[in-house]
């Protein structure tokens, strides 16, 4: 074993702990999000009843990763619109939006967040119905909105957030699956996923070290998905980003071959995320790309093994039904920024210039 393997390896300092446990703790908190199915139907029937189907979502981080996968849970489940929307535009332009129509629903671990406390306050006053995502149901976020879905996550010690990015994605499917009149089948086939999570976290750990270590020299690095594995692809680049001081991007398939594919040789990795349903053939033609240009590849996703020629291979288990997929293939990316951070000598349990709140406008 080399020293930097033995460096990620030991846990004698105790670097990272804190973040690997919440990474294992994920298949229980989805299971705490499940004992509030209640509400999550509740606040879907009242989303009909309004007619509220422009559903706006907003946060910042993790949380505005999620709210990317909400986009495909509600158009694919309900069809219905549903977008990323703008913090800046309301809060701070002070634009005049109509939001009659629209379900304004607010995405963070705290609740405490200014700009997203006062986005749910202004959007009430546009007749917007208002939802809060949240951990702290004695939030100021909380206590403005018309009504709040507890996420659930339990106490998250860790910086970097794990399971509180999956439950919000697990919840946005929830709710989108209640809203189209499907959300005991997503609930049954959540609690497959539970199982799926378990198995996987554990395979993937006792080898993810010798995954990480070729890529301490890294500096940057492209992560590319499509469809609602872009979510994915934002959220492990988030994390390289956070615990290993890599300028990691996210990117689609597309984007990759526009412009950025020039960027790439030997010293500038890809992680691919490769999922099993129709937006495989323009990732599989990104990879190409990037393999022509000299990049070294990491695959992973729910047809990792799919992908020709990637140096390295980390597959996880096909779930019940596609959109539950994103909740199984961010796992080999959580877990490798934590190996990489360690092999780098950081403690990714404490990111420089990070805190678990940001209360700063």
């Amino acid at each position: 074993m080399s020293s930097a393997e033995a460096a990620a390896s030991s846990p004698a300092d105790g670097a990272g702990a804190l973040f690997l446990a919440e990474i294992r703790e994920q298949p229980s908190a989805l299971l705490r999000l499940l004992e509030a199915e209640p509400e999550f139907e509740r606040v879907a029937a009242e989303m009909h009843t309004r007619r509220a189907t422009t559903v706006r979502m907003v946060g910042h981080g993790s949380s505005d990763n999620a709210a990317s996968y909400g986009v495909y849970a509600f158009g694919l489940l309900p069809h219905w619109t549903a977008l990323r929307d703008s913090i800046s535009l309301t809060v701070y332009y002070g634009a005049e939006l109509d939001m009659s129509g629209c379900t304004a629903l607010a995405l963070s671990q705290s609740g405490r967040t200014p700009d997203v406390v006062e986005y749910l306050r202004q959007a009430k006053r546009r007749n917007a119905f208002t939802v809060a995502l949240t951990n702290d149901l004695e939030s100021e976020l909380a206590s403005i909105a018309d009504a709040v879905l507890p996420l659930g996550a339990g106490p998250e010690r860790a910086v970097a957030a794990t399971k509180t990015y999956s439950n919000q994605v697990a919840a946005l499917g929830l709710l989108a699956a209640y809203a189209a009149g499907e959300g005991s089948r997503f609930a049954r086939e959540l609690r497959v996923v539970t199982e799926q999570l378990t198995e996987l976290t554990a395979t993937i750990a006792t080898r993810i070290t010798a995954v990480a270590v070729p890529f301490a020299y890294a500096g940057r690095m492209f992560v590319v998905g499509r469809g609602a594995e872009f979510a994915t692809a934002r959220e492990i680049a988030l994390k390289l980003l956070e615990t290993c001081r890599v300028a990691a991007e996210p990117l689609t398939a597309t984007d990759l071959a526009h412009g950025p594919v020039a960027a790439l040789d030997s010293l500038f990795p890809v992680w691919a995320i490769a999922s099993d349903d129709a937006t495989l053939p323009a990732v599989l033609d990104a990879i190409a790309r990037a393999r022509e240009a000299g990049a070294t590849v990491v695959a992973s996703g729910t047809a990792a093994e799919s992908v020709p020629g990637a140096e390295f291979v980390l597959p996880v288990p096909r779930p019940p039904t596609q959109l539950l997929s994103p909740l199984l293939s961010v796992v080999p990316g959580q877990l490798f920024a934590w190996a990489l951070a360690r092999t780098k000598g950081l403690d990714p349990d404490e990111p420089r210039g990070l805190s678990k709140v940001t209360l700063a406008r």
